[in-house]
């Protein structure tokens, strides 16, 4: 999404609001609070943070220890405006940054679309090592191909994946799935009605491809909220489902998959 100012600010003025977000960042929190308790102490970096609305989210539940780098000056300067410096960082050449830095939990939302499947494994063994041995990663990824529409052509996502993607590439580069859930599994019918209409809208050339439009905008209030409540509930009795537009991963490094984790209150 580098060089799409008007989509960072979309992205910088909705992030409180959307549902979509919201609850993005709510599974967030649940993870990081499976994992290590009531600590906040812990050092969180997120990598490719985008607008920071993720870290402040994070910083007004408590956490003291948070990081960003993103690859974009665009996204950068909004991550300054909410008060967090922010590294500018090519996450093609994390490798070279700060190499022996390590956190607790790293988290990489919305990434791994924009990297082919030949940038993809040195992304992977980068964050791996810069994870502490009890850590986490916690990533998100846009989700089958059928769900691609004109959001990805504004905002330049290269590739959506299924579980099985990661299921053959993590372990190469010394990651492993602890869980993971496709998610937005109640609202996937709405979804994929209206991101087949805008398929059939581009092939169709009733749109130009030039000129597509994300669709992070906010809907009236009751529906915003209403979208957002369905998701909760789908969130909090099916733990697991089969499909959605979204895949949340929780991975651990390969040298800690199969201990058992105590998490420490403090």
């Amino acid at each position: 999404m580098i060089g799409r100012s008007e989509e960072y600010d979309k992205m910088f003025r909705l992030e409180g609001q959307l549902w979509w977000y919201r609850s993005l960042h709510e599974r967030v929190a649940t993870a990081l609070q499976h994992r290590f308790g009531r600590r906040r102490d812990m050092a969180i970096l997120d990598a490719g943070c985008g607008t920071g609305g993720l870290l402040n989210f994070l910083r007004q539940r408590g956490y003291t220890n948070l990081r960003g780098i993103d690859g974009s000056a665009d996204a950068a300067a909004f991550c300054h405006e909410r008060g967090f410096f922010v590294t500018i960082v090519n996450l093609t050449t994390l490798t070279d940054f700060e190499p022996t830095a390590q956190y607790d939990a790293i988290i990489c939302n919305d990434v791994f679309c924009y990297f082919t499947e030949t940038d993809l494994p040195p992304l992977l063994t980068s964050l791996a090592h810069r994870l502490k041995p009890d850590g986490i990663l916690v990533s998100n990824n846009n989700a089958f191909n059928i769900f691609r529409g004109e959001h990805d052509l504004a905002v330049g996502i290269v590739r959506r994946f299924v579980l099985a993607d990661f299921e053959q590439v993590l372990p190469k580069n010394g990651l492993h799935i602890q869980s993971a859930t496709y998610w937005s599994f109640i609202l996937s019918p709405l979804i994929l009605i209206m991101r087949q209409w805008q398929q059939l809208q581009l092939n169709f050339g009733w749109r130009r491809r030039e000129e597509a439009q994300s669709d992070v905008y906010l809907p009236k209030s009751w529906l915003n909220e209403t979208l957002y409540q369905l998701v909760k509930i789908e969130q909090r009795f099916l733990r697991r489902t089969p499909f959605g537009s979204s895949l949340f991963m929780i991975i651990d490094s390969l040298g800690s998959a199969g201990e058992i984790h105590t998490v420490v209150n403090k």
